[in-house]
């Protein structure tokens, strides 16, 4: 039996309502080369004072503006050059440290076609540090706009107009590198390159900055951007190399991948435009795949924000049977339509389940039979299972950023949509995937890519563990969905210890839900979202099943 319904609600609505206020709009001539009079609200002229010029720029004016800025900064007069700029502090420091921090010498701009308001150029020079020569080249732009204050064109000021890969808060640098090159290899001892594995590139320089110095490496001489520290390590970047001028000796790095393990993932998820995946063993938590889509793109395996949808239901499930409020063979309805919080909840074109139990409403997954369940739980109920027993909205440490899950304490119509994975509940591949690996083994093993021995951090632990028959029932309804369920279709095929839990969490303004599927089969268990796509199981499922495949 294959039914996938759908989380919607009806009323509860919004309302936005857009007032008028009081005031004036200036009007700029089609080229901007003609100043606008400044007009006070009731339109009348202004006090006398000099008129300011508005309006789109002019390409002269743009040209001018351009050309003045890098003629100063290639000339070494950055106090001028930085005059020149919307910020003229921010400016001042960043193109100071091109010499001073970076070392950059000979600078030589050179600027490419206008493109409307935005001046390509190249910028070239060597570096010089400590007796080690190098040539620097590479490609960015400026912007050039209008001052409020003045009407003059000047440069809309942003660090990538010092390099592209600039963020805020960070700076170019030469010099001994932070940390020492690592050699990172897989579990069976098969190195993993940037160049065979490029959607682990921002992982790699990840595991450096951490590790570089515990892997017994020493340290080269580099061009990089050093990173603001964000205070956030789900958000942290890693230093970049841009370029070596003395290459150190790499440090050997053991991780817990799988090098055949990571290509299935990572050619199952190429298959779709946008894709990601994680596999993990059960038995440990150790990290055996990481996979995006693009593998260029942000590390949303890791480190994304999602709603997890109804892969959401085998934590909420837990939590209903350890408190004795349903069974799997317990009678269980699914009714069409639930009221809680003033919303309206219904299924998935308005499908329901009668007369059935409770393993029937999770293997199809049912929305309703879960949101009935919101009028006999308290706010936290949800928030304390998830963390207590799923390690989930701890603090995980998994050698490398990540997004470790949230399932904020909610009230009224979202508490009831978090029973479903929606509401304010947010995960990652790298979550769900422990979820269903804590259902495996019968108890939550934090993830990890690098082991605790190495440097001798903490694991995040779970304070209790699912009641025995608790255990017992996930693995039956798991496995019950993944042989006749949502997911029997993705795990066709497979026997023996298996169990799966699809999902399809709405978002606002898309017309597809992002599809989940999570999964275990033995000791390997993976999970999967592939954004806008539809069902779980049609979409997600395939992902999953390759990566299962693979064990």
């Amino acid at each position: 039996m294959r039914r996938e319904v759908r989380y919607g609600l009806i009323g509860g609505a919004i309302a936005l309502v857009a007032g008028g206020v009081g005031g004036y709009t200036l009007m700029g001539s089609s080229d901007g080369d003609s100043p606008q009079e400044v007009m006070t609200a009731d339109g009348k002229p202004g006090d006398g004072k000099p008129s300011v010029k508005t309006g789109p720029l002019s390409a002269s004016e743009v040209k001018t503006a351009a050309t003045g800025f890098l003629d100063a900064w290639q000339s070494g007069d950055v106090a001028k050059a930085a005059k020149l700029t919307d910020d003229t502090k921010a400016a001042a420091t960043a193109l100071t440290g091109v010499s001073r921090q970076a070392h950059l010498e000979n600078v030589k701009l050179t600027p490419g076609p206008r493109k409307g308001d935005r001046v390509p150029y190249q910028v070239s020079g060597r570096i010089s540090y400590k007796g080690q020569r190098a040539a620097v080249s590479y490609s960015t732009s400026l912007t050039v706009e209008r001052d409020r204050s003045t009407g003059e064109p000047v440069i809309d000021w942003k660090p990538t107009v010092v390099h592209p890969g600039l963020g805020e808060g960070d700076t170019l640098r030469t010099g001994e590198s932070e940390a020492p090159p690592i050699k990172a290899v897989d579990r069976n001892g098969k190195e993993i390159t940037k160049a065979s594995n490029p959607e682990l590139a921002d992982i790699l320089d990840s595991l450096r900055d951490r590790y570089g110095d515990k892997a017994g490496g020493t340290p080269g001489v580099e061009f990089f951007i050093q990173r603001a520290k964000s205070g956030n390590k789900a958000t942290q970047k890693p230093d970049q190399t841009l370029k070596v001028l003395s290459k150190g000796t790499p440090g050997t790095l053991k991780t817990t991948l799988d090098a055949s393990m990571q290509a299935a993932a990572q050619k199952a998820v190429a298959t779709k435009s946008k894709a990601s995946a994680v596999a993990v063993k059960p038995s440990t938590g150790e990290i055996l795949a990481i996979a995006n889509s693009p593998a260029k793109g942000f590390n949303v395996a890791t480190q994304g924000s999602l709603a997890p949808g109804s892969t959401m239901k085998v934590v909420t499930s837990s939590m209903l049977i350890d408190k004795g409020l349903t069974s799997p063979n317990k009678k269980h309805p699914c009714p069409k339509y639930v009221t809680y919080g003033g919303w309206k909840f219904q299924n998935l074109n308005k499908s329901e389940i009668k007369n059935g139990t409770f393993a029937q409403s999770f293997a199809a997954s049912c929305n309703n039979a879960f949101i009935s369940q919101a009028e006999k739980l308290h706010d936290d109920d949800l928030t304390k299972q998830a963390r207590d027993v799923f390690g989930l909205g701890q603090t995980w440490s998994t050698g490398i950023p990540s997004f470790d899950g949230s399932v904020p304490v909610q009230s009224d119509a979202q508490m009831a949509a978090s029973l479903i994975g929606q509401g304010g509940v947010r995960m990652n591949p790298l979550n769900v995937a422990s979820i269903a690996a804590t259902v495996q083994s019968g108890s939550f093993h934090q993830p990890y890519l690098v082991s605790p021995d190495l440097d001798h951090r903490s694991l995040a632990k779970a304070s209790r563990n699912m009641k025995p028959d608790t255990a017992s029932a996930l693995k039956y309804l798991m496995k019950l969905t993944a042989t006749s369920g949502t997911g029997a279709k993705a795990m066709s095929g497979l026997s023996g210890d298996i169990g799966a839990k699809t999902g399809s969490a709405e978002v606002d303004n898309q017309k597809k839900p992002n599809a989940w599927f999570t999964a275990y089969n033995g000791d390997l268990a993976a999970a999967a979202v592939v954004p806008a796509s539809g069902h779980g199981g049609d979409n997600a499922g395939p992902v999953v099943r390759a990566i299962l495949n693979q064990g």
